[in-house]
């Protein structure tokens, strides 16, 4: 197998990654646009870990305006084969309070302007997203937060919105209604993106507030987020940390699938395949094309 490198994308309120050595910074080119910022190359231990700040540093990228394909593009370029999501997020459940982490297992995509997948004319492919989280990288996650003390819960539902708007009251309660525990603006399309390009994801979700569906809170609000984002950060930073000391040094099988989850995936015959999209998806999609 190839050598495990932990890619590390950063939400709102994590735009650099404490503990990292060896730091170096490069822009990397993708074919797919401009990534949101520069990688930040560097190791935890002996792991080798490549971080991006989501919203590039200074929050400078809407949720929309992210350019997913680039990032995920660029991550792949880098030579990561798993990567964590740190995320911030809204709650549906009142146990699911602020300050807590979420290891989402499922998402429900509600986004419509976004480029959600690297495949299209003249190359067309169906990956599977039954199970979109790499469980044995969840399975990771979970151990660090507990060797930690950070508080958790395993498994989850998280639907994406377009933003950058806050959920209106309406969409919040038939949300809350329909069975979601927690929801944000960004984990999609990149969750479905990592799966196209072999890598395996999973999401720390972590609970800023209670959206607007809670009678006994306020309405959501950017100052109230940023006070939670702050602490949030700091155990994020703990819990990759922690996970980073026993990250494997070779890439392991995904029991989900993701680390072949092309290999089935493309229907498009050789022969009627655009040479300009196969010269694009040469990083994303080289072992199978290649092959």
């Amino acid at each position: 197998m190839a050598k495990a490198v932990l890619g590390v994308i950063g939400g709102s309120g994590v735009y650099d990654l404490p503990g990292m050595e060896d730091v170096r910074e490069e822009h990397i080119a993708s074919p797919w646009g401009e990534p949101s910022d520069a990688l930040r190359f560097g190791r935890i231990g002996q792991t080798q870990i490549v971080f991006l700040p989501r919203h590039g540093r200074g929050h400078k990228v809407s949720p929309s305006d992210i350019n997913y394909r680039a990032n995920i593009d660029a991550m792949k370029r880098a030579g990561v084969t798993d990567i964590v999501s740190l995320s911030a997020c809204g709650s549906f459940r009142e146990a699911l309070h602020p300050g807590l982490f979420v290891l989402v297992d499922q998402f429900v995509d509600r986004t419509h302007k976004r480029e959600s997948s690297f495949f299209g004319k003249g190359c067309v492919a169906h990956v599977s997203m039954a199970h979109p989280v790499g469980s044995a990288l969840q399975a990771r996650l979970a151990a660090a937060a507990e060797a930690e003390g950070i508080a958790h819960v395993k498994n989850g539902t998280y639907v994406c919105m377009e933003g950058p708007q806050f959920s209106s009251y309406a969409e919040s309660v038939t949300y809350k209604n329909l069975g979601y525990d927690v929801i944000g603006m960004t984990n999609m399309p990149e969750a479905k993106l990592a799966r196209e390009a072999e890598i395996t994801y999973a999401t720390v979700a972590m609970v800023t507030d209670y959206d607007c569906w809670h009678d006994g809170h306020d309405a959501v609000d950017v100052a109230a987020v940023v006070k939670v984002l702050r602490a949030n950060a700091e155990n994020a930073a703990r819990l990759v940390a922690r996970m980073a000391r026993d990250f494997p040094t070779e890439r392991e099988p995904c029991p989900n699938g993701s680390h072949n989850a092309l290999e089935v995936a493309i229907i498009t015959a050789p022969e009627a395949r655009d040479p300009e999209l196969m010269g694009k998806l040469d990083a994303v999609a080289g072992r199978v094309l290649q092959g």
